[in-house]
């Protein structure tokens, strides 16, 4: 039997060392002592610099309160406080840190170096430690309030730990969350993180908020989906505060934040109760992010349980986790209402389309349920519907028209001096012809007025070829339009010309550019960029094909709103719709006070029209400058309108409803603040050029047709960014799924 072993006791620098490696595993734990540090210190504001992960360099600077210079000699120490006295003190802590063996453990595997000046001390001093103790004297030295601390060659004496760190990205993504999780939980104070020489990875500002530093952090998807929980509880003494995402948003890898009277801790059965109330939502190994924040009184929590104290223990335990969790379950309940909504929004997918491609060209077997037309040459909806007859004088009357009528009829670009121009003969003088006579006569009422310019505007725009052959072509190629992909991430955004454009620098055109891209509804976008169109229902509705499923449209809805998104995106880039005769504007307003949509009493109250008009003339004559190199809505100083905006090549607005666009133009624009302006003015002239021809003539009816299908949806299909307002105004409905169809009719 061999003799024992002799017991003796450690020396001091083993014992330092080994208590080192328990409190500092890695450089995250090192960051968050530290960040504890300067927190007790009640800093606003913190900065933190990392090279190599943290193992070659670590430094944090604060705006605390910093340390005294006769502290600076035992700072370092093992147990070393200033935070604790007695320990009946343990028992009701209200700070980060109370050992003092954060700084001493740092001190005895790394090199530490401290600068640090208080608010009444007169220069700040630096010092450098090693193995807890003082190397020489702190020296005087010029710095800010606060505290600088920086580590260098961490674990440079303990090789197997520094070796056994994987690499540096991992332990940089390790002091990401740890300075994630303080930011978002101190959002009164400003964090800043950023590797060495290199740009900044997180920054937060001072007194923000928690979803605003949610959204810097973690981004804008989660941010987006928080809702806030809060629970009180006096006979616990207990109050809870945090936020959870909702039931529409899930990750693979979810994200607890903790903290328990201000600590980032981690509680396993706090994450059990959790995950156990969303797994009722959400799919299967799917979890959410939530930040819950509790505060008890701290003679009920026990914080001295671990090295790194990244563990407590707290009285109460189980009834604490059933508050959070009911608390949970009916935030979450109450707001499954919105995730049935986003749900319909998501279940078209883009990629269904090139699937189904796919397949086919694989040889994979393809059910009839699945199929898509691809092909421009079959049949279309309209063959379903009865056609006039060739024979018919209004088919005659178009066939016998001649090559230069047809010229005349159809749109012509002149470009001058980098300037487009619309010029139509037939179209634009023959609408002021007819304007003009009645308004200077006064003796034809506003619906014959209208009638006449609708007549006028639908002959000159109807640009749809007549020939049996230029038909075919036609259509062909809209088909062929229709089946072309186009990546749905292509928009307003993302145009390139090839011709030199005015770009923009007002801060509030981008700001109103910036509301339309976060408002935009992904799911309607993959839709709308691969749609087929199917057939017009009326002039406000149409039917389009998207993979197998089809939707009903309010295409004078969507219109509006991708002429607002034109005129915001095209801004100081619009070509003109030239006026031949000039159209007196006090002629056209009186015209919009008599119209029906005018409030009858308002125009009691207001009194005499004409003078009621010549103020609005002399008003939009005055913004006549700006007017024309923003929106290229011309007018003279006599008070005349010269050319309007052409916004969408081949789209002239129904000219029916200028009087009362020209009316709010004045009335509903708010033409103090800039920002307003544009974003009112965009509203009305969209609201303006998105109106159809409501007459029910055969010919104007089918010239609106053709507009929509050649030219509206063709530019949706390419630029629009549909918004997410679309899923519940009803914008855009489902109307059928082929494979449900299939499922119907196999019951027959």
């Amino acid at each position: 039997m061999g003799e024992p072993g002799i017991i003796k006791k450690l020396d001091e620098d083993v014992v330092n060392r080994i208590a080192a490696g328990e409190i500092v595993q890695r450089p995250a734990n090192a960051l968050k002592e530290l960040i504890e540090n300067s927190l007790d210190a009640k800093a606003t504001n913190i900065i933190i610099t990392v090279k190599a992960g943290g193992l070659k360099y670590l430094q944090i600077q604060d705006n605390g309160t910093g340390i005294r210079h006769e502290d600076l000699s035992i700072v370092c120490e093992r147990f070393t406080t200033s935070k604790l006295r007695e320990y009946e003190d343990l028992q009701a802590i209200s700070t980060y840190g109370f050992r003092g063996e954060a700084l001493a453990s740092i001190s005895h595997i790394a090199h530490l170096t401290i600068l640090t000046k208080t608010a009444d001390s007169k220069c700040a001093f630096k010092a450098t430690y090693e193995n807890s103790k003082l190397k020489g004297s702190p020296k005087a030295c010029a710095g800010n309030n606060g505290t600088q601390i920086t580590v260098e060659d961490l674990f440079y004496n303990v090789i197997a730990r520094k070796r056994a760190l994987r690499s540096a990205n991992e332990e940089y993504t390790h002091i990401m969350e740890v300075v994630g999780g303080y930011a978002i939980h101190n959002s009164h104070v400003g964090f800043t993180l950023k590797k060495f020489g290199e740009n900044t990875d997180i920054k937060t500002q001072i007194n923000s908020s928690v979803i605003e530093n949610v959204r810097i952090i973690h981004g804008n998807s989660i941010a987006r989906e928080l809702l806030e929980i809060e629970v009180k509880d006096e006979t616990l003494k207990m109050s809870v505060h945090g936020f959870i995402t909702n039931v529409n948003y899930s990750n693979k890898k979810g994200a607890l934040l903790l903290f328990i009277n201000h600590r980032l801790v981690d509680c396993v059965s706090i994450r059990k109760a959790i995950d156990a109330v969303y797994s009722t939502y959400l799919p299967k190994n799917a979890h959410s992010f939530v930040y819950i924040s509790i505060e008890l009184d701290p003679r009920n929590v026990d914080v001295n349980v671990h090295p790194t104290k990244h563990e407590v223990q707290f009285l109460y335990e189980e009834q604490i986790i059933d508050k959070i969790k009911t608390c949970v379950e009916s935030k979450l309940l109450s707001c499954n209402s919105s995730r049935v909504m986003y749900t319909q929004a998501r279940l078209p997918g883009a990629t269904a389309v090139e699937e189904i491609i796919k397949k086919t060209t694989d040889g994979a077997k393809m059910y009839a349920k699945d199929l898509v037309r691809v092909n421009a040459d079959t049949q279309k909806i309209n063959k379903f519907f009865q056609i006039a007859d060739k024979n018919s004088p209004v088919d005659k009357k178009a066939a016998t028209k001649t090559d230069e009528e047809e010229k005349e009829r159809n749109v012509v670009m002149d470009v001058d001096n980098n300037e487009s121009e619309v010029i139509g003969p037939n179209k634009v003088a023959g609408e002021e012809t007819e304007l003009h006579n009645d308004i200077n006569g006064e003796a034809a009422k506003l619906p014959g007025v209208i009638n006449e310019i609708d007549d006028e505007l639908e002959n000159s725009i109807e640009m749809e070829p007549k020939a049996r052959q230029e038909k075919w072509r036609d259509h062909v190629n809209v088909d062929k339009g229709n089946l072309s992909y186009i990546d749905p991430k292509e928009s307003f955004k993302t145009r390139k010309f090839v011709y030199e454009r005015v770009e923009t620098k007002l801060t509030s055109v981008r700001q109103l550019r910036v509301a339309i891209e976060e408002k935009v509804n992904n799911n309607l976008r993959e839709i709308l960029a691969n749609l087929i169109f199917i057939a017009c229902i009326d002039c406000h509705k149409s039917l389009i094909q998207h993979s197998t499923k089809l939707y009903l449209c309010n295409t004078t809805r969507m219109a509006e709103e991708l002429f607002y998104e034109t005129i915001l995106y095209d801004f100081q880039n619009f070509g003109l719709i030239k006026l031949s005769n000039p159209l007196p504007l006090e002629e056209l307003l009186v015209l919009g006070l008599n119209t029906p949509e005018a409030d009858s009493d308002v125009m009691k109250e207001v009194g005499d029209l004409r003078e009621m008009a010549k103020e609005m003339t002399k008003f939009l004559t005055s913004k006549r400058a700006m007017l024309l190199e923003y929106f290229s809505l011309e007018m003279n100083a006599e008070g005349e309108l010269l050319a309007l905006p052409l916004l969408l090549d081949g789209h002239t607005p129904f000219m029916g409803a200028l009087p009362t666009y020209l009316v709010r133009l004045v009335t509903e624009v708010n033409w103090d603040a800039e920002k307003e302006c544009f974003d009112s003015f965009s509203r009305q002239t969209a609201i303006f050029y998105s109106q159809p021809n409501p007459d029910d003539n055969e010919n104007v009816m089918k010239a609106e047709q053709w507009k929509q299908e050649h030219i509206i949806f063709p530019a949706i299909r390419r630029y629009f960014l549909p918004p997410s307002s679309f899923v519940d105004s009803g914008a855009i409905l489902q109307i059928a799924n082929l494979s449900d169809l299939y499922k119907v009719f196999e019951r027959c």
